[in-house]
C-alpha cells in the first residue's frame, strides 16, 4: 500500500487549469483499481492519494504521469506501508507482514 503525497510547487492559479486533466487521470486509476482514496490537503497545498499495490516502481511511474507533474506544478512524496489492519470495508487490501 502507498501514500502518495503531492505538494504544489506553483501558485494555485497555475494548478487550476490542470485540474480537469488531473481528475480524469485519477478517475482512470480508480477504474483500474489502483487508487482507493484521494483528496485535497487542508490547507490546500497539495493532496493525498491512497494507492493499492506492492510494486513501488509502478507507483512511481504512475505518479510521473499525473498532469500536475507534466505541468510542473507539484512533486510527489511516496511512502510505502504494510496495511495489516483495515476497516472491514477495506479487508481485501489487508496485507501480511513478511516472514
Amino acid at each position: 500500500m502507498f501514500v502518495m503525497e503531492l505538494t504544489y510547487t506553483a501558485p494555485i492559479e497555475h494548478v487550476e487549469p490542470l485540474l480537469e486533466d488531473h481528475v480524469a487521470w485519477l478517475d482512470a486509476l480508480y477504474e483500474e483499481g489502483v487508487f482507493i482514496a484521494s483528496g485535497r490537503k487542508k490547507p490546500r497545498d497539495g493532496g493525498i492519494i491512497l494507492a493499492a499495490g506492492d510494486d513501488r516502481a509502478r507507483i512511481e511511474k504512475i505518479a510521473s504521469t499525473d498532469p500536475f507533474v507534466a505541468g510542473e506544478v507539484c512533486t510527489y512524496r511516496i511512502t510505502e506501508f504494510i496495511a495489516t489492519k483495515t476497516a472491514p470495508e477495506l479487508a481485501p487490501y489487508r496485507q501480511q507482514l513478511p516472514s
